[in-house]
């Protein structure tokens, strides 16, 4: 064989195979690297090389400074927007600000809600105490309201309304332990000890609605309780029904429907029910449950104060799918600027929104009470 034809790196029959020394030009480069860190490490002090940084003379005082001279700078939260500092915040901000949100403790211990009716908004009955309207005017929805701070005004907010309770003397009391203050609580008509646990609410600061048994389309296959507004009944009998409804408890700033798809769909049954909240002073809110509701529309027609939640929180009450439509309200919040929210005092429920309330300032959202949510017609 000549040189033409012999293998690639071989020098003919008695040649050798050339072999690049690849194992030793890596350890020397490995250890050129070392050597190299090694220098830098004892040369260079400055641990945190490559990070950004800039340079501040600080002045020494032998005299030292006042606290008026040290500037103290907030955000509003949600808003990005600047507070001034503690000597220009008006007096009545102030104020608020030292209440809290959120459900913090001082709010609870600040915050003080009537726990007995006032007398000038009771009309007794056979049936109970009812509300009305007193002589100066006063609503029930706005004196037993629970204040709200003026400054979070420019915040997302939402109102949630946590149902059922009075029934289960667990549920009650995990939802009394578990809930901010300015969660709503909606009692039903039906419990024992009413009195007890809504005055234990009113002292924690919650505002309470009373929970109306309405006729749902399946009635009397799903009856709402004993007492409830039917279509087939007269105005009479159903205003009679809500009276006796209405005097199971005091302090109430409204009515949320329980159950009702058929009832709330009807305006001739409906009508005279409207009227007669409006004419106590009291909120009416519509549970969003059913597409079919002329609520709206006869409140509009009796100048009644409206709400309409925007979804049912637990629908499907497990955990996955709470926490995904409690994200779906957050998300209303930010985009229309206020969202509302209803669900029932089940475990599962009260578990998930004890975490989730507990975050939602870090998120910049507000937590309202529900009378922070309508306009009075």
């Amino acid at each position: 064989m000549n040189d033409l034809s012999n293998p690639l790196g071989f020098g003919g029959a008695g040649g050798r195979k050339f072999r690049l020394p690849v194992g030793a030009i890596a350890a020397v480069l490995t250890a050129s690297l070392i050597a190299g860190l090694a220098v830098w490490l004892m040369v260079v002090n400055d641990p945190f090389g490559g990070e950004p940084y800039a340079r501040v003379k600080i002045e020494a005082s032998n005299t030292g400074y006042a606290r008026a001279d040290i500037a103290t700078v907030g955000v509003k939260s949600g808003t990005g927007e600047l507070l001034p500092p503690p000597a220009e915040v008006p007096p009545d901000i102030a104020e608020d600000a030292a209440v809290g949100l959120g459900g913090a403790e001082g709010a609870q211990e600040r915050v003080a809600l009537p726990v007995e009716a006032d007398v000038a908004l009771v009309e007794p009955s056979p049936f109970g105490p009812l509300p009305r309207v007193a002589a100066d005017g006063r609503r029930p929805a706005d004196v037993y309201a629970r204040p709200v701070p003026g400054f979070i005004g420019a915040a997302p907010k939402i109102a949630l309304v946590v149902g059922d309770l009075g029934l289960s003397q667990t549920g009650t009391q995990q939802a009394l332990a578990d809930l901010p203050p300015e969660v709503t609580l909606a009692f039903a008509p039906y419990g024992a000890s009413l009195d007890r646990w809504t005055a234990k609410a009113r002292e924690d600061g919650h505002e309470l609605l009373l929970q109306v048994p309405l006729e749902p389309f399946d009635y009397p296959d799903n009856d709402p309780g004993e007492n409830t507004l039917l279509v087939g009944k007269d105005a009479r009998q159903n205003i009679e029904n809500l009276h006796r409804v209405m005097g199971r408890f005091t302090t109430y700033v409204g009515i949320v429907n329980y159950m009702g798809a058929r009832f709330t769909a009807e305006a001739a049954a409906l009508d005279p029910v409207m009227e007669e909240i409006a004419l106590r002073g009291l909120l009416y809110l519509d549970d969003g449950s059913s597409p079919r509701s002329v609520t709206a529309e006869a409140a509009g027609r009796f100048k009644t104060t409206f709400a309409k939640a925007d979804m049912t929180i637990d629908t499907v009450p497990t955990p996955r799918e709470i926490a995904g439509r409690l994200a779906q309200l957050e998300q209303i919040a930010r985009t229309r600027g206020l969202a509302v929210g209803v669900a029932s005092a089940r475990p599962a429920t009260l578990k998930a929104l004890s975490g989730w309330v507990a975050g939602l300032d870090g998120r910049g959202i507000t937590l309202v009470p529900i009378t922070a949510v309508p306009k009075r017609s």
